[in-house]
């Protein structure tokens, strides 16, 4: 998803300016719905590279990776800095349910942080001063964890990276926060919209699934650890066995799979996903796609548009409900065999 390196150490000019930024006061952004829960703190979060105390109710929140802004958002924590966004973002690195939730709030745009697809952006974390950074679904490495900390106190992903399930985004950015009220609340109305489309379309209830993305010739298939996939099963799908059985390595949530072999690649349905219009036609006319079995029968969902695609993959707190009602309608279609 994004790449990785190791990154050199802050440099002593960085820490110098940790030190002031502490010293920093509260600034516009830094507002707020309600407040933490009584008793809320202290907090232990426990994440891959040991855990992280919150020992009082944070003011300045900075998020980073997927998922943890619209978190902050929806428990009603507007941070003071979030990750910069380079697929289906606005000029500013903004998602469109980002900007809406903020136009709602009547809240300028936070600090948008960097994202050069390597490694934070450290002095301009300093710069924004804050007290928490949220990192719960991000592949920030053990290294760049370290000196994120060396910021303020920095909550990572529990297990892989880029792999942690979008409800334990929101609960970890909800307890982080001193609002696992607000936060479970979130969940059951999101949960309530979800259990609504399962209960409109039994069609989809047992059927199997493969989510795919074809890109300049790369052909790629998402596991159930992924996110998205493991989102499609919400609806009642299931994962196609033919998916893990394919597996060969690559990643615990993703695999890539040679044009040869598609022909193995076995399931009830497919669902692809695709930039444009145009590249969802053409991924339909290609020969070597039309070996998969379900493409073959006409029994294909295509998540088309970037805007559609980023919400959906995976979806967040802001997102999840962006385009609903399409996506389940295309799975719903795809079950049939074309005529």
């Amino acid at each position: 998803m994004h790449a990785r390196r190791t990154f050199a150490v802050i440099t002593a000019t960085a820490l110098a300016a940790l030190t002031l930024a502490g010293c920093a006061t509260t600034g516009a952004a830094d507002s707020t719905e309600g407040a933490a829960s009584d008793g809320a703190f202290p907090v232990t979060i426990e994440h891959v590279f040991g855990e992280t105390e919150i020992t009082a109710e944070p003011e300045r929140v900075a998020t980073w990776g997927w998922g943890s802004t619209e978190a902050a958002l929806a428990v009603g924590v507007v941070p003071v800095a979030i990750a910069e966004q380079t697929y289906a973002a606005n000029d500013e690195g903004v998602l469109p349910w980002v900007a809406d939730k903020l136009e709602e709030l009547g809240e300028e745009t936070p600090v948008v942080l960097t994202d050069d697809g390597e490694a934070p952006p450290y002095e301009e974390l300093i710069e924004a001063a804050p007290d928490l950074i949220l990192a719960p679904f991000s592949g920030i490495t053990e290294e760049q964890y370290e000196l994120l900390s060396e910021i303020a106190p920095t909550v990572a992903y529990e297990g892989e990276a880029w792999t942690t399930p979008w409800e334990d985004v929101v609960t970890t950015v909800g307890a982080a926060l001193g609002r696992d009220a607000e936060a479970a609340a979130v969940l059951d109305e999101l949960d309530a919209e979800v259990a609504a489309q399962a209960e409109a379309h039994p069609e989809l209830e047992g059927k199997t699934v493969a989510a795919v993305w074809d890109v300049a010739g790369t052909f790629y298939v998402y596991r159930v650890a992924d996110a998205r996939a493991e989102f499609l099963t919400r609806f009642g799908l299931e994962n196609a066995p033919a998916v893990d059985e394919l597996a060969n390595g690559d990643s615990s949530f993703y695999y890539t799979l040679s044009y040869e072999e598609l022909d193995k690649l076995e399931s009830d349905i497919v669902v692809s996903y695709h930039d444009t219009q145009e590249e969802a036609d053409a991924f339909l006319a290609s020969a070597p796609i039309q070996a998969i079995p379900a493409v073959a029968r006409g029994q294909v969902a295509q998540v088309i548009g970037s805007e559609l695609v980023a919400a959906v993959s995976p979806p967040t707190a802001l997102s999840l409900t962006y385009g609903l009602d399409e996506l389940v309608a295309s799975l719903s279609a795809a079950v049939q065999p074309a005529a």
